[in-house]
């Protein structure tokens, strides 16, 4: 998927096996405020916080050895990105998460790759299509989840960059992805909607078509949406609209 390179995996590490403790994160180097937003969106992925329920700052913390300035920040901007609700003098909890949302989240990926792979053809013309495919080719013969990572990642950059658009940079810099960790080795069949996609999107722009292309990126993302959406599901993060709020209410 898109903008993967935020993602992060968390593993539960020894030594914070305490009460009300939180396992640590073996996060990559970034600064102390994105290490906390990231590791608070995989605990709430991996249900250890669940709708409605307080985020617990100082166990968090504690956990990645930071003070709470970058734990305050972190809820801060995850309020923004609508994953917490911060009430004043109790605390941040926990938003529910609706099914719509994430679709329209997909649905807003697609949009804006598809607006880049358009203005990519248009700007680059057929040349674009040689490096595209060379990467298309590779994303088929990938094995492992890591390597398809990777190489989408040089693909979706490929188009953004002969797409030469500051404020599509810009706008695709305020989006974080919704799954916190290698999206193909966590949602199931986003491998084989990849690589579709990805040479319906190479064979438009090798036959010149860039709305076409643009099309395609698209489906690709909303197919990819439909994934994510029938994970949640099945995981059950998908509660009552308002429970995240009656919860905190109560709480």
């Amino acid at each position: 998927m898109v903008r993967r390179q935020e993602a992060v995996t968390a593993e539960a590490l020894p030594g914070h096996e305490g009460p009300g403790a939180l396992p640590g994160g073996n996060l990559a180097r970034m600064s102390s405020g994105e290490q906390v937003r990231l590791y608070v969106r995989k605990l709430i992925f991996d249900g250890v916080l669940k709708q409605g329920q307080r985020v617990p700052q100082d166990a968090i913390a504690q956990a990645l050895g930071v003070s709470r300035i970058p734990v305050r920040e972190a809820l801060i901007a995850l309020e923004r990105e609508g994953w917490t609700t911060i009430i004043p003098h109790r605390g941040a909890f926990v938003n529910a998460l609706d099914e719509l949302s994430v679709r329209d989240h997909y649905e807003l990926y697609g949009l804006f790759y598809g607006f880049g792979v358009r203005r990519a053809v248009e700007r680059r013309g057929p040349e674009l299509a040689k490096p595209l495919k060379a990467l298309q080719q590779q994303i088929a013969a990938a094995e492992d989840p890591e390597t398809l990572h990777r190489l989408t990642l040089d693909f979706h950059r490929t188009v953004i960059d002969a797409a030469q658009s500051p404020r599509l940079r810009t706008m695709l810099r305020q989006m974080t992805d919704i799954v916190p960790g290698n999206f193909f080795a966590l949602v199931p069949g986003t491998d084989v909607v990849e690589r579709e996609g990805v040479a319906a999107i190479v064979t438009a722009i090798e036959r010149g078509y860039p709305e076409l292309a643009e099309r395609e990126y698209a489906t690709m993302l909303r197919r990819q949406g439909d994934l994510v959406v029938e994970l949640f599901r099945g995981r059950g993060m998908f509660d009552d609209e308002d429970s995240g709020e009656k919860a905190a209410s109560a709480g």
